[in-house]
């Protein structure tokens, strides 16, 4: 085809039934965007949210590849709306990709729009710069670097560990830019907390459930790099955990408390459930046994895959089937040398980990794969999975839902397009819309989700 619009209007007629949003907005995860100097922001003096860097770099370039938008931050999301493809309200991450055909600018009235082959073909809004920003923790840190907010300020996101114990080649996931993105911000000289003390964390939040007068922050979630030995003295469920124990007895019910952590054995799980974290994430990553082994060796020699989903399956034991919802990186599996060739086959193969998962009662989740240019697999495949393999991801994702009578998982605000504030995706723009009341009550009960 001859242009980049071309390829997604194709996509669209063929796949009338995955929402149009949904396919420029996987575009613009999978590709990434380029960033006018009009539309940068003025970092944490300026009147927009800027670029967190919350735990990978999620660019394809490093910082001095960046140019000025490595200077002055892009806006940590955008919004898409209207435009000739009529688009409703639809939340994107950004993914700075300086050679992108997509392209977000202010036009002669000052109004940004994003731009595709030269045509505009939506307006974007930046997300204003939240009042819990303006304001410094006592040791003179920024709220941003503590616990910045995404997904249009829903989720407080927590990365207290900001590198991984899976050191090297021979250990590190092979599309992960973790440690690398720990070694450019210090590089750059910017504040990138390494372990972040408990103290803080609890400050910052002080913070921000003071000046977020709204309640739109709902969940947040503790994450970091994977812990093979120990981290101040505690294994992987302690170091998470205690965080999780002290915001539960300081904040108790105010948010969705999350854990992303590795698949642990049953008494450790069980510790996070004591210490009061609500949701369980045990990121799976890839389903191909193959693959796994290739692209996750820190992981296989670890743990292994198939004791990986053991785990995953007694954690359901502990949490509720619904409450445990790992993540696997889409499009890793068409990564060149060792991916599958075809979308027919790599469609296939994440469709049985689905339905593995999905027939107990387990609703996985999904990033769409970002090839960071300093990990192995972005260096190899700087164009990512094809659009066509997303689009029909989308559609394979919510057909199996169907299959097994499952709903939108919890601590992800509401689904459908127009509502759905998850950023570095579209599954939750891709699922019908659902009761509001219906989702409150399932936040409450943590329990099975009405249909």
């Amino acid at each position: 085809m001859g242009s980049r619009t071309a390829l997604v209007e194709d996509l669209m007629e063929r796949f009338p039934h995955v929402p149009r949003e949904a396919v420029f907005k996987e575009d613009l995860l999978r590709g990434g965007v380029a960033f006018d100097p009009s539309a940068l922001s003025d970092n944490e003096s300026g009147e927009v949210k800027p670029k967190s860097y919350f735990i990978f770099s999620f660019d394809h370039g490093t910082l001095p590849e960046l140019g000025e938008a490595a200077l002055r931050r892009p806006p940590e999301e955008i919004i898409l709306t209207g435009g000739p493809y009529d688009l409703r309200r639809t939340v994107v991450s950004v993914r700075v990709n300086p050679s992108s055909p997509y392209r977000v600018a202010a036009d002669a009235e000052g109004l940004l729009g994003l731009y595709l082959d030269g045509k505009r073909i939506a307006d974007v809004g930046v997300p204003p710069m939240p009042e819990y920003y303006r304001h410094k923790l006592s040791n003179g840190k920024s709220v941003m670097e503590v616990a910045p907010t995404i997904q249009w300020g829903y989720l407080i996101y927590l990365t207290v560990f900001r590198v991984c114990q899976y050191f090297g080649a021979k250990e590190e996931c092979q599309y992960c830019d973790i440690n690398h993105n720990w070694r450019q911000h210090k590089a750059a000289g910017r504040p990138y907390t390494g372990v972040k003390d408990v103290e803080e964390v609890l400050e910052a939040l002080e913070i921000i459930d003071r000046y977020d007068t709204l309640k739109a922050s709902t969940a947040y979630t503790l994450t970091g790099g994977a812990i093979t030995k120990t981290v101040a003295g505690r294994d992987e469920a302690d170091f998470y955990g205690h965080y999780a124990k002290a915001i539960e007895e300081r904040f108790p019910g105010r948010w969705i408390g999350k854990v992303v952590a590795q698949a642990l054995p049953r008494d450790d799980v069980q510790r996070f459930k004591d210490y009061g974290v609500q949701i369980y994430h045990p990121n799976y990553e890839v389903w191909d046994r193959r693959l796994f082994e290739l692209y996750c060796p820190g992981k296989e020699r670890y743990v292994g895959r198939d004791e990986w989903h053991k785990r995953i399956l007694d954690s359901a034991e502990i949490f509720g089937a619904r409450n445990v919802i790992p993540n696997f990186v889409a499009g890793v599996e068409m990564a060149e040398p060792f991916g599958f060739t075809t979308v027919d086959e790599a469609i296939a193969s994440t469709t049985e980990g689905l339905r593995f998962f999905m027939s107990h009662g387990i609703t996985p989740r999904f990033t769409t794969w970002c090839p960071e240019p300093t990990t192995p697999l972005g260096k190899a495949n700087p164009q990512g999975a094809p659009l066509e393999y997303h689009i029909r991801l989308l559609e394979a994702y919510r057909a199996t839902m169907d299959e097994f009578g499952l709903a939108s998982p919890p601590g992800y605000g509401l689904p459908g397009p127009g509502r759905a504030v998850f950023s570095v995706s579209s599954f939750m723009d891709s699922l019908p819309e659902e009761d509001p009341a219906t989702v409150e009550s399932a936040r409450q009960s943590h329990g099975p989700a009405v249909r």
